[in-house]
Parts: C-alpha cells; sequence; structure tokens
C-alpha cells in the first residue's frame, strides 16, 4: 500500500512541479535561480535527517555515486527549468517518456537489470505515443523539432536525469531512502549554486528581488519536489529503475491537463491520444514485468 500511494504521489507531484517551475519562469525568475533555490531550501529541511545521519558509516562508493547524482541532477533539473521557460508543459511532458528508455539501458550497464521482450514492448509504445505529441508542433514530427531550443534542453534534462537516477538507486542501496533524499539535496544544492555562478546567475541579487506575492508559488514548488523525490526514492528501493521510470510516465496524462488547464496550450486532443498509447506502454511493461 505504501508503494503504490509512493507511485501515485510520483505521478501527480512532478506535473505540478512543473507547473509552479513554468509560472516562475514566466514571471521573470532565472531558471538556474529557480533551481537552486529549490534544492536549497529542501536541503534545509533535510536537517532533521542529518542529525540523525552516520556519516562516518557511509562508505567511499555511497560519496562517490551521491557526487555523481548531485552533478547530473543539478544539471538535468536546470536544463529542464529552461525546457520549461521556452515550451509547452503538454508536449514536454511527454517527452519525459523517454527517460525510462534511458534509464533501461544505463541500468543494464551499471546495475544489470535486463528487461523481458514485454519490457522491450512498452518502450516501443511509449516511442510510438510520442508521435501524436511532437506532431502537434509547427514542424510537425520531423528532424526539425531537435533544432528548437526547448526540445534540445529537454532531451538533456531527461538524459541527465534518467542517468541521475541510476546513481540515487545505488545511493539507496548503500544507504536507505532517507539518506538518499538527503544526499539528492545537498549535492544538487551544492552543484546547481556552481551551475548558476558558472553561467553569471547572481543569488543574492535574485534572491532579494523575489516579491512576497511569489514566495507562495516558491514554497507550492518546494513541497511538490520533495514530495517527487521522495516517493521516487522509495520507489526505487523496491523496483528496478527502467520499470520504476515507465511506470512514472503515467504523470504525462496530467502534464497534458495540466497544460491546457493553466497555459491554454491547444491540440489536447492529439496530444492526449499519444499519452493514451504511453500509458499503455507502461502498463505493458508492470502488468506484465515477470511474464
Amino acid at each position: 500500500m505504501i508503494l503504490l500511494v509512493s507511485v501515485v504521489l510520483r505521478i501527480f507531484s512532478n506535473p505540478a512541479a512543473n507547473v509552479f517551475q513554468k509560472q516562475l519562469t514566466a514571471r521573470g525568475y532565472h531558471p538556474l535561480l529557480v533551481n537552486f533555490l529549490t534544492y536549497f531550501l529542501l536541503s534545509v529541511v533535510c536537517i532533521a535527517i542529518a542529525v540523525r545521519t552516520p556519516f562516518a558509516n557511509l562508505s567511499a562508493e555511497w560519496w562517490m555515486y551521491s557526487l555523481q547524482a548531485g552533478i547530473a541532477g543539478a544539471c538535468g533539473n536546470g536544463f529542464l527549468v529552461k525546457a520549461l521557460e521556452k515550451g509547452e508543459l503538454s508536449v514536454l511532458g511527454p517527452i519525459n517518456a523517454y527517460k525510462s528508455v534511458v534509464g533501461m539501458l544505463v541500468g543494464i550497464v551499471l546495475l544489470r537489470e535486463f528487461p523481458n521482450a514485454w519490457g522491450m514492448l512498452g518502450m516501443l509504445l511509449i516511442i510510438a505515443g510520442s508521435y501524436f505529441v511532437l506532431d502537434t508542433m509547427g514542424e510537425r514530427f520531423s528532424w526539425g523539432l531537435f533544432g528548437r531550443k526547448e526540445i534540445q534542453y529537454r532531451l538533456w534534462a531527461l538524459i541527465l536525469t534518467a542517468i541521475e537516477a541510476i546513481f540515487i538507486k545505488r545511493v539507496i542501496q548503500l544507504s536507505s531512502p532517507e539518506v538518499g533524499f538527503l544526499s539528492w539535496c545537498w549535492t544538487g544544492a551544492f552543484f546547481s549554486f556552481w551551475l548558476a555562478f558558472l553561467y553569471g546567475q547572481k543569488i543574492g541579487p535574485g534572491i532579494r528581488q523575489i516579491r512576497p506575492y511569489d514566495i507562495k508559488k516558491f514554497a507550492w514548488l518546494v513541497a511538490c519536489i520533495g514530495i517527487m523525490q521522495f516517493s521516487t526514492n522509495y520507489v526505487f528501493k523496491y523496483m528496478d529503475v527502467g520499470y520504476a521510470l515507465a511506470l512514472f510516465q503515467l504523470s504525462v496524462i496530467v502534464s497534458v491537463f495540466f497544460g491546457h488547464r493553466y497555459f491554454g496550450e491547444k491540440d489536447i486532443r492529439k496530444k492526449l491520444v499519444g499519452a493514451v498509447i504511453m500509458l499503455a506502454g507502461s502498463v505493458v511493461i508492470i502488468l506484465l514485468k515477470n511474464a
């Protein structure tokens, strides 16, 4: 039951966080500032976990995977917020379905997690469903799509966060979901700060420019991201990464709905057809996992 609740929370919290990220960047906040503040505020919350964590007992392997996850996660989430600044949520959300493909491929190499024939069929359905979603854009479903900055940013985001998922799984295997969450927040805050610094984004002036009526949106964003990552860690403890990432793609329907509801995005019917096909791929992967 706890696993089921974790999956449901993950499915809804991710697109909800995307809504707040897109709204904040639309209000003029730099994507790298939004990225850093999310990690930083969660890091403050994690002090409660840190006081109970036996850091001296954590292995060198744990530290190595934590740092690698932090780098991949900070860069991946930075690309994600940048993509949401420029693109449609109802398009960029479903594109995330490719993450399960990347996660499965990387999982084969690093974790020795091999999908069965049904798993491969599910991956193909997810890719086929993306055709209907991407075909709603100006370039239609063509190579020209990959020349668009928001698509490029989203692809980089999904590749990096899929790789991050593999590293997080190892961190959890070497500790616990709670300690893995602490690692994700602290290393993410550290590397997202330096990422913002390298790109010339001044954190201090950026924070001082936050308007009082936007504080609530930042708070909701932090809450959604925190719920998303903590529930993700719990699911990773009990499921293979490739299958978990495929299951998370149930959120594509939520992303399409949110894009229409909050940003007035068009072609919702065709996007929903694609999302349902992706959903079918996820169902095949989960229900026939052990067939």
